[in-house]
């Protein structure tokens, strides 16, 4: 074979190598990378340490509705949330997840930019911008956050908070925590809210120090809430045979002078123990229940 000939042969099999090593290395860089808009798979927590001290609350003030956060209603896999007309006198119990590096520095539905060092928040239904204290109900501990994005769109989720919320909150180790989250109006200066103490456990018969005490939060699923009480009690007859954690119960109340019967379960033990009741009813034809924290 002419020398030519075998020195092109040559140089088109090193080519060649080459393209595979870097196809290979490009693929490589892709298993860490989503196919999606954000170049991280999973979330997380940063690398580096906050100096917690320095992360003030959120200063609530009067804003305009954001031109992009607020559709009359939208849709994410395949379920339709309706947004708020307003946030006056909004308060409800739940569970509070967080979010962080994933979604630094990307756009939130509001069009601010998110920034995890920040005192910020995502639900689902309240307009954007709605400014909200946080209670954990654990730990008594309370921040303020501005709400300028949408979610967490994650069964039995309330509230997604900051990195940096969820830090002053002290349920970074968990991933959540039951919260109470308190709409704030803009126009009302805030006062600042005595951290509560938190009773550990107490006895069956407390003393009268004990009673002054914060006690511990009770997580429950309300799976229905009926006019007629025959209409919760099949709702319980269905769920007989399942492996539930503890009987279903119906809570008789009246609303607007009218009878209600919700249906629940619980109390839970953890977060977790809900999540995974959840994934069984679901597999049995009950969806979305509702968390309630008493």
């Amino acid at each position: 074979m002419p020398t030519s000939r075998r020195s092109a042969e040559h140089a088109w099999r090193l080519l060649w190598l080459a393209v595979i090593g870097l196809s290979l290395l490009a693929g490589g860089c892709a298993s860490q990378r989503s196919s999606g808009r954000y170049a991280q798979t999973h979330d997380g927590a940063p690398s580096r340490a906050i100096d917690l001290a320095s992360i003030k609350d959120a200063v609530p003030r009067d804003e305009p509705p954001s031109r992009y956060g607020n559709p009359q209603s939208y849709v994410v896999r395949g379920k339709r949330y309706h947004t708020a007309t307003s946030s006056q006198g909004y308060s409800e119990r739940g569970i509070a997840s967080w979010y962080g590096t994933k979604f630094h520095g990307h756009r939130t539905s509001s069009g601010d930019i998110y920034d995890m060092y920040r005192m910020s928040a995502a639900h689902k239904t309240l307009p954007l911008p709605t400014y909200a204290r946080v209670t954990n109900l654990k730990n008594g501990k309370s921040v303020i956050v501005k709400i300028n994005d949408r979610g967490p769109f994650h069964e039995n989720r309330l509230i997604d908070l900051s990195y940096a919320a969820a830090a002053r909150l002290d349920i970074l180790g968990e991933g959540t925590g039951l919260v109470e989250v308190t709409a704030i109006d803009p126009s009302r200066p805030q006062k600042p809210v005595p951290q509560k103490r938190i009773a550990p456990s107490l006895p069956k018969v407390a003393t009268t120090a004990q009673t002054s005490l914060t006690q511990e939060p009770a997580l429950y699923l309300q799976l229905g809430a009926f006019s007629s009480r025959g209409n919760a009690e099949r709702l319980r007859s269905k769920l007989s045979g399942l492996q539930l954690p503890s009987p279903p119960h119906i809570i008789s109340a009246s609303v607007n002078a009218q009878p209600v019967y919700r249906v629940r379960i619980g109390p839970l033990d953890t977060i977790e123990s809900a999540d995974r009741l959840t994934q069984l009813l679901a597999d049995h034809g009950i969806h979305d229940p509702h968390v309630i924290v008493d």
